[in-house]
C-alpha cells in the first residue's frame, strides 16, 4: 500500500530546473520498490519531497545550499526567527547590503543559521529565482522587486524539519561521484545535473564557481555506468542535446538507455526570451540480463 504524502513537503527554495512541474512526467518512470535514494544534484529538492523516502542520501556541490537543509533539520526555530526578520527587508537597498556581505570578512564569522536564512532571503527576493554565483563564489544576481515574496513560509519549513527528523536523510557535500560511492544494490539514483548547454549558449557559471562540463558529464556517464553494474536504479535528467544523446547511446552488452523525451516549462533563466516550454531528456539506464 502506498504511503500517504504530506502536501506541504515541497521545495523552499526556487531553483534553476526545478522539477516541480515535471513530476507527472516523471513518476511513470520511477522505480516501485528500492532501498535507498540517492539525489547527488540536490538543487531544491522537488523529487525527493515527492517521493518522500524513509532512507536517503542528498548531496549538493554547493555548501550553502546543504548547510541550509541542516539547519532546517536542526535549527529551525533560530532559523524561522531570522527569516521573519528578514521579512522586513524587501527593499533594494537592504537587498544589495545583505547580497554583498559575502565579500567581506565579516561573513566568515557568521554562524551556520546566519548563512541559511540570508540564502533563503535573497532566493526569495532576487531577481526571478536566479541563484547564480560569480567566479569567486560570490551571489550576484540582482534585486527582484517583487511587491510581497514568501520569504519566511512557516508551514512549509516546519513539515521539511518534520520529514528530515522522522527518517533517515544523510547530507552530502562534494562531488556527485562521491556522494554515490557507497550506494548499494537496489538503491534509486536520480541525477539532475547542471544540464548541458547548446552550441549557441554562453558559458554560464550558474551555482558554483566551478562549472560543469562536458568531461564531468562524461565522467557522470561513466559513475552511471558503474552504478547499474552494481545493480542500483538510475535515472538521469538533462538537456536534449546531440551530445548527451550521443553519450547515452554508447551502450555495453549488459548496460543500455533508454532516453525518453518530456516537455519542461523553464520559468527561471537570465534571458527571457530563453523561457518557456523546451524538450529535454529523461534518461533511465538499465542491467541487461
Amino acid at each position: 500500500m502506498k504511503k500517504k504524502q504530506n502536501l506541504l513537503l515541497q521545495p523552499v527554495l526556487k531553483w534553476a530546473g526545478g522539477k516541480r512541474q515535471l513530476i507527472p512526467q516523471l513518476e511513470k518512470f520511477f522505480p516501485l520498490k528500492y532501498t535507498t535514494y540517492y539525489e547527488p544534484f540536490m538543487g531544491g529538492g522537488a523529487v525527493l519531497f515527492h517521493l518522500q523516502p524513509h532512507k536517503a542520501v542528498v548531496n549538493d556541490f554547493n555548501e550553502d545550499l546543504i548547510n541550509c537543509y541542516k539547519c532546517i533539520k536542526d535549527n529551525l526555530d533560530e532559523l524561522l526567527e531570522k527569516l521573519k526578520y528578514y521579512e522586513t527587508k524587501n527593499d533594494a537597498t537592504s537587498y544589495y547590503k545583505i547580497r554583498a556581505i559575502d565579500r567581506t570578512d565579516e561573513y566568515k564569522n557568521w554562524s551556520p543559521v546566519e548563512r541559511a536564512a540570508r540564502l533563503i532571503y535573497l532566493n526569495r527576493t532576487c531577481y526571478n529565482g536566479l541563484f547564480r554565483m560569480n567566479s569567486a563564489g560570490q551571489f550576484n544576481s540582482p534585486f527582484g522587486s517583487y511587491k510581497n515574496p514568501c520569504i519566511c513560509n512557516e508551514p512549509v519549513l516546519k513539515a521539511i524539519s518534520k520529514y528530515f527528523n522522522e527518517n533517515e536523510i544523510e547530507f552530502r557535500s562534494g562531488d556527485f561521484y562521491d556522494a554515490c560511492v557507497d550506494a548499494p544494490k537496489g538503491s534509486f539514483v536520480y541525477l539532475d545535473p547542471p544540464y548541458d548547454q547548446y552550441e549557441e549558449q554562453v558559458n554560464f557559471v550558474g551555482y558554483t564557481k566551478n562549472g560543469f562540463s562536458r568531461d564531468d558529464q562524461k565522467r557522470l556517464k561513466k559513475m552511471c555506468d558503474e552504478l547499474i553494474e552494481r545493480g542500483c536504479y538510475i535515472m538521469i535528467s538533462n538537456s536534449k542535446t546531440k551530445f548527451i544523446e550521443d553519450l547515452y547511446s554508447d551502450t555495453t552488452k549488459y548496460i543500455s538507455y533508454k532516453i525518453n523525451t518530456v516537455n519542461a516549462r523553464r520559468n527561471i533563466n537570465s534571458n527571457a526570451q530563453k523561457r518557456g516550454e523546451i524538450e529535454e531528456v529523461l534518461i533511465v539506464g538499465k542491467f541487461e540480463e
